[in-house]
């Protein structure tokens, strides 16, 4: 059993490389999003809950996402664990997601930490932007994104370095390349 927290800044490949990881362990990819459009879509009593902040404009509370991870935590498909993707974003979600591995007797195994210079990252964006027509992918909303990134999530990474689980992977290079650095750091 292994549990995986992904994290790096917005384009850094996580999500990539957090499918490919998923498929070649057979360990269930929980992304954040995911979790909150599928609760939504079922209208669980916590989908509900989340659709009503959705709806709104509004970020859904983490008392809502922990209590999704929860779920996902307490089903056979997270046997072999689970690869988190998009969550914790902050030092008090950690600490939360560590209650609820405690709770099952688990711990967070791993933290790959995705490094990009912000010049690719950047340019990453902007490509993604031309090729699906995301809205949000441009430079300004990427810059904005960034600095909250910076601001709440880049502290994580000396957290888990601190407890001796973070994982540094030099997230440049093609998705295959970038693939085999993480295989080769993760050992599975």
């Amino acid at each position: 059993m292994m549990n995986i927290i992904l994290l790096g800044p917005p384009g850094c490949g996580k999500g990539t490389q957090g499918e490919i990881l998923a498929e070649r362990t057979g360990i269930v990819r929980v992304s954040t999003g995911d979790l909150l459009r599928d609760a939504a879509g079922k209208g669980t009593p916590l989908g509900k809950k989340a659709k009503s902040y959705m709806d709104q404009g509004l970020l859904v509370p983490d008392e809502v996402i922990v209590g999704l991870l929860r779920e996902v935590l307490a089903s056979a498909r997270a046997a072999k664990g689970v690869i988190m993707d998009g969550f914790p974003r902050t030092v008090a979600q950690a600490e939360a997601v560590d209650t609820l591995l405690t709770e099952r007797q688990r711990r967070v195994d791993q933290v790959l930490f995705f490094d990009v210079p912000d010049e690719e990252l950047l340019r990453r964006i902007t490509g993604r932007a031309a090729a699906e027509g995301r809205s949000d992918d441009n430079p300004e909303s990427f810059r904005q994104r960034l600095v909250a990134y910076r601001q709440q999530t880049q502290p994580l990474v000396d957290f888990y370095r601190r407890r001796g689980i973070l994982v540094e992977i030099e997230a440049v290079g093609s998705i295959p390349e970038i693939a085999a650095r993480v295989q080769a750091r993760v050992g599975m």
